[in-house]
């Protein structure tokens, strides 16, 4: 307990942030926290040049339980969980990529949604790509809503009977390498996507002139990138392949 205190106290010490640090600076140097005070309804962008003190005092809100906050979201983002996905079962493989992957996707891209739309309106006829950008990003989500749709309710499920069952059980689509080969073909078209992405927006360097929403929404889709890779990668080069080799086996 005493080596937990004292890990905290030197975290503590070590902090980057200050309640007088004004909240759009915050933000420019740890674009993550923007996700902080959007739940805390303070405002970064046009309001800030207000120091973090200033602007929890008007919202009633203690500037140290934010401070406090704005610390752990910083911390637990530089902190990348390892999962060992490889001594998953299939069923709690494909748990994990729903309760993981899929959650993630479907709160972020209505988070994209807005912010691509706020950073066209401001600054769409400065650079014509982010029309593109957002086009894109609005085709992203579609495509790959309708994908965890058939993932949740077609192949997942067959996973998981395959899993529980001692014999291969008998799909209506035949073997499971038809509806995987449907999903890896998704996959590319994703992967496709998020080149045009990057891009398009100049590897997610902002321009010297963008604010501090242009930043955030480069920060997201540098962090939709990532999550997508891993994503993809735990279903290409592991359930699929694992999800076969059970069916050919258990078919025998």
């Amino acid at each position: 307990m005493k080596d937990e205190d004292e890990k905290y106290q030197r975290e503590k010490s070590m902090s980057p942030f200050e309640v007088n640090d004004t909240v759009g600076d915050l933000v420019a140097r740890c674009p993550v926290l923007s996700r902080v005070f959007d739940e805390v309804g303070v405002d970064y962008c046009c309001g800030g040049k207000q120091t973090l003190e200033d602007v929890c005092r008007e919202k009633g809100l203690d500037p140290q339980t934010v401070l406090a906050r704005l610390e752990k979201s910083a911390i637990a983002s530089s902190e990348e969980s390892v999962v060992d996905v490889v001594a998953m079962s299939l069923t709690e493989l494909v748990d994990h990529i729903e309760k993981t992957h899929h959650t993630y996707l479907r709160s972020e891209f209505p988070r994209l949604d807005s912010l691509t739309e706020k950073v066209v309106s401001a600054h769409g006829e400065k650079d014509a790509r982010l029309g593109q950008i957002r086009e894109i990003l609005l085709a992203l989500s579609e495509e790959l809503s309708n994908h965890m749709m058939k993932e949740e309710q077609i192949l997942f499920p067959m996973v998981r009977q395959l899993d529980a069952s001692e014999t291969t059980p008998s799909f209506h689509c035949g073997s499971l390498a038809n509806p995987i080969g449907q999903m890896e073909s998704e996959h590319a078209g994703a992967g496709s996507a998020l080149e045009k992405l990057r891009t398009l927006a100049d590897d997610y360097a902002p321009p010297d002139w963008a604010c501090n929403t242009y930043r955030v929404m480069l920060d997201a889709f540098n962090k939709l990138e990532h999550d997508l890779h891993q994503h993809i990668h735990k279903e290409n080069n592991v359930l699929f392949p694992r999800a076969l080799q059970m069916e050919s086996k258990k078919g025998k």
